[in-house]
């Protein structure tokens, strides 16, 4: 059951930098796993059935130990927001094989900027000048790391923006799960289907990992499992107009950890679209809280946590 505790700026402040610490540690593992580094390279979708199989078991021993009230499921919905997740990630995983994990991070900050625009004729929602100048910012932005009609043109971009694309899709379902369930019954069901899914399409394309890709599939896993935990924690001490601009520091941690890993270093026009798309994904999370949206029970998940 999830209990709100006593604001604590400091300590979510912590929990927050730790969910995207993870979140990037999860692309840079599923980045290894994808690219070859670890063998001869995994397919997406056998990726993303990893990161389901290793959080759904961190998730299952969370759930016997913690042993929270559960109240009845809303399949429907869980089926939606999960399938949407599911794609997601799947494509989020392609493209981090092929692109920077800074690039691909900063692409998928769109997933709010899709999402607003969905729940228009989705949930019926009204959208101001600001949030529209906002989204339109972020799309700049978005076209900036694409770099369309230029030789550095990257096809495998497209990749990430689908996934921002299905992330955005998917944030409708949570906002309709929101208050719904409690939030670890949601990670829980949404890991169990997704668990589901994932194994079924996997099974085409499954080969047998080596031992070291089984390794980078447990990190996939357990680090967005431990995200997830972050995210949960952070959102039970402060409002989400406090935590949601430090998801931002995620692609501070995924230019890191790249260039640490794979010695990947940003270029102008890298920096340039992230700063742009993160401006616009800013100023639409300031407008949303000015607004008095609904707080969220569960983070968005790929680029967010998942």
């Amino acid at each position: 059951m999830f209990i709100p505790r006593a604001q604590n700026p400091g300590l979510t402040v912590a929990f927050m930098l730790a969910a995207s610490g993870f979140i990037a540690g999860s692309t840079l593992f599923a980045k290894a796993v994808g690219a070859g580094h670890l063998g001869e390279g995994l397919h997406p979708l056998q990726v993303s059935h990893g990161r389901f199989v290793f959080a759904f078991m961190a998730l299952s021993a969370v759930m016997a130990v913690v042993r929270p009230r559960l109240t009845r499921v809303h399949w429907r919905l869980h089926l939606g927001r999960t399938g949407l997740g599911w794609a997601g990630v799947s494509l989020m995983f392609a493209a981090v094989a092929f692109i920077p994990l800074g690039d691909a991070t900063a692409i998928s900050f769109l997933n709010p900027v899709f999402a607003m625009v969905l729940a228009i004729p989705l949930l019926g929602e009204t959208v101001g000048r600001i949030r529209w100048a906002a989204a339109a910012i972020a799309m700049a932005g978005a076209l900036i790391l694409l770099r369309p009609g230029s030789e550095a043109f990257q096809p495998a971009a497209l990749l990430a923006l689908a996934a921002a694309l299905m992330m955005g899709f998917e944030l409708i379902f949570i906002k309709k799960l929101s208050g719904r369930e409690g939030p670890l019954q949601i990670l829980f069901v949404n890991n169990a289907i997704g668990l589901c899914i994932a194994s079924a399409a996997v099974w085409p394309v499954w080969t047998p990992p080596t031992g070291a890709e089984w390794l980078g599939l447990a990190g996939v896993g357990l680090c967005m499992a431990c995200a997830q935990a972050c995210f949960v924690n952070a959102m039970a001490r402060a409002d989400a107009s406090f935590v949601t601009p430090f998801s931002y520091v995620t692609l501070v941690f995924a230019g890191c950890y790249d260039f640490a890993a794979f010695g990947v270093v940003p270029d102008a026009v890298s920096v340039l679209g992230a700063g742009v798309i993160v401006a616009g994904a800013a100023l639409l999370a300031w407008r949303q809280a000015r607004a008095g949206s609904v707080r969220p029970a569960v983070p968005p998940t790929g680029g967010g946590v998942g």
